[in-house]
């Protein structure tokens, strides 16, 4: 049998990018799939795609430096389908300059969604999952948090951290958890467009244009891992385009 089919996974950042991909990717595979996101219209548009494929999928707003939001997100897999197999943590926000600019409110954005929330869903999640005897946490990281590069010193400051997280968070686990990171490359996704400095955004959407690969190459590495059987865990996976160096 699939190792997906059946299992319920709840989803961030799913009303775009690698988000939507994954959420699409599994429910096709018979998952259950639970989207959180900001943006309503999009994880409503989701839900319908995978819903007139045959499959099955809940929305719920979640802003993951909400806590409650997280433990609504959590609840609302259990409430719907009796428990919660995977949490993937896919939001991230990546408003990317020199430290020069200081755009002190972007820097505290990517703390707070990429490390911050991290730690919400974590802790949203950690104890259902102790009191299943089983869970799995799959978390996008980034090639950002292997290699510093300039303009990107906070935003991998927090791709290292989350990295961090993970794998004590696979040390603590136990041997009934499973922790998978997964570090993308360069992925056709709108992530340019958060960047507030004009020459740095001109820069990554060239760079995408160039290099980009689609987000369904993440949701087949997600897919994965998840597929595993219990006893094998699938620790950290960087998926990157063939010509990136």
């Amino acid at each position: 049998m699939d190792g997906i089919d059946g299992k319920v996974v709840a989803i961030t950042g799913a009303g775009s990018g690698i988000g939507e991909a994954t959420a699409l990717l599994l429910a096709g595979r018979g998952a259950r799939v639970v989207l959180g996101g900001r943006r309503e219209e999009r994880l409503a548009e989701v839900a319908a795609r995978i819903e007139k494929a045959g499959g099955v999928a809940v929305p719920i707003r979640t802003d993951v430096t909400r806590r409650d939001d997280l433990h609504a997100l959590v609840a609302l897999a259990r409430e719907r389908f009796g428990r919660l197999d995977v949490l993937f943590g896919n939001a991230g926000a990546g408003p990317i300059s020199p430290l020069d600019d200081l755009r002190v409110d972007e820097w505290d954005e990517m703390v707070d969604v990429n490390v911050k929330g991290l730690l919400h869903g974590i802790a949203a999640a950690l104890p259902v999952f102790r009191a299943q005897g089983s869970g799995h946490f799959v978390t996008t990281a980034s090639t950002a948090g292997l290699r510093v590069a300039p303009n990107m010193a906070v935003y991998a400051g927090t791709k290292f951290a989350v990295r961090a997280i993970c794998e004590g968070l696979r040390q603590e686990a136990g041997e009934s958890l499973r922790v998978t990171t997964v570090s993308p490359g360069v992925i056709s996704t709108d992530f340019a467009e958060a960047s507030t400095n004009t020459q740095v955004r001109e820069q990554i959407t060239d760079m995408r244009d160039r290099l980009a690969i689609p987000p369904d190459a993440i949701a087949r590495a997600v897919a994965f891992a998840i597929g595993q059987p219990a006893s094998v865990d699938v620790n950290e996976i960087v998926v990157r385009p063939t010509a990136q160096a």
